[in-house]
């Protein structure tokens, strides 16, 4: 495996930080991004910065300042994000805003920044971490959706725009990982009116146990490898889908929402001239 350079966003914990550390024990260089980057082992082969994606202007100018002081990035692995709980009526304003603005709008605005130094060097690769919720959906987590269907749709777009470029791009589709994901998410304040309901049943879940991914089948170690891994495959994966669940629900989803369009066939055509 030739050494490589990474940026990674979401570095301090998580897959995030299993990515790193294995880079580093492989002999890549490494900066790593996350709001407390202290928290990371030194390294000879790492170099840090504090970074909240959501803040435009701090991501842009850190980007500029890791490719100007590496020389070259060849992955930058965009992977902070968490999820948001609740029903969509129980979700405050500012909740929608930062749910949307760390996994969503912030992915946006890195590659942006990335962008022009890919070019500049020749190519480059961009990993995002989704997951197995940009293709189903879970009532409770809508936001959270939202996020990742929306990230999803974006990337979709820009890879053949970026093609050009040498820029290739791939999607992490998870499923659950037993990493401190469960740990951290946003758990909106509940509304009597859903007591009683599905999103009810979840608050009570959340309000009771100690971590939801505890025994998830996710190995987070075997999906930092894989995801490593992926920036030696050529060309970029365009999804790299990983765990057992994860493939089993997607292909679930598509395959239902399939046989619902072919089921309008006809009203579709008779809309036609």
């Amino acid at each position: 495996m030739t050494p490589k350079t990474w940026f990674v966003t979401g570095a301090s914990a998580g897959i995030g930080r299993l990515v790193t550390e294995q880079l580093l024990a492989a002999g890549h260089r490494v900066h790593a991004t996350a709001r407390r980057p202290e928290t990371l082992a030194a390294h000879p082969n790492l170099t840090t910065a504090a970074l909240d994606v959501t803040d435009t202007a701090a991501l842009r100018t850190v980007v500029d300042r890791a490719f100007h002081d590496l020389g070259t990035i060849d992955v930058v692995f965009s992977n902070a994000g968490r999820g948001a709980v609740g029903a969509a009526e129980e979700m405050t304003d500012a909740a929608i805003a930062e749910q949307i603005a760390l996994n969503l709008t912030a992915p946006i605005h890195l590659l942006r920044a990335a962008l022009p130094h890919f070019r500049a060097q020749g190519g480059g690769r961009f990993i995002q971490t989704t997951t197995m919720g940009a293709h189903i959906t879970t009532p409770g987590a809508s936001l959270y959706h939202a996020s990742k269907w929306g990230v999803e749709g974006f990337l979709e777009s820009v890879i053949p725009e970026v093609a050009p470029f040498n820029v290739g791009i791939t999607m992490v589709e998870p499923g659950v990982v037993r990493t401190t994901f469960g740990a951290n998410l946003d758990v909106a304040t509940p509304l009597p009116a859903y007591t009683d309901t599905v999103v009810g049943q979840l608050h009570r879940y959340l309000a009771t146990t100690d971590s939801v991914t505890a025994a998830a089948p996710g190995d987070p170690t075997k999906v930092a490898a894989a995801i490593v891994a992926s920036a030696d495959t050529t060309p970029a994966p365009r999804r790299l889908v990983l765990g057992s669940d994860a493939h089993e629900a997607i292909r679930a989803a598509l395959t239902a929402r399939l046989t619902e369009i072919d089921a309008t066939k006809e009203t579709a055509a008779a809309a036609d001239f």
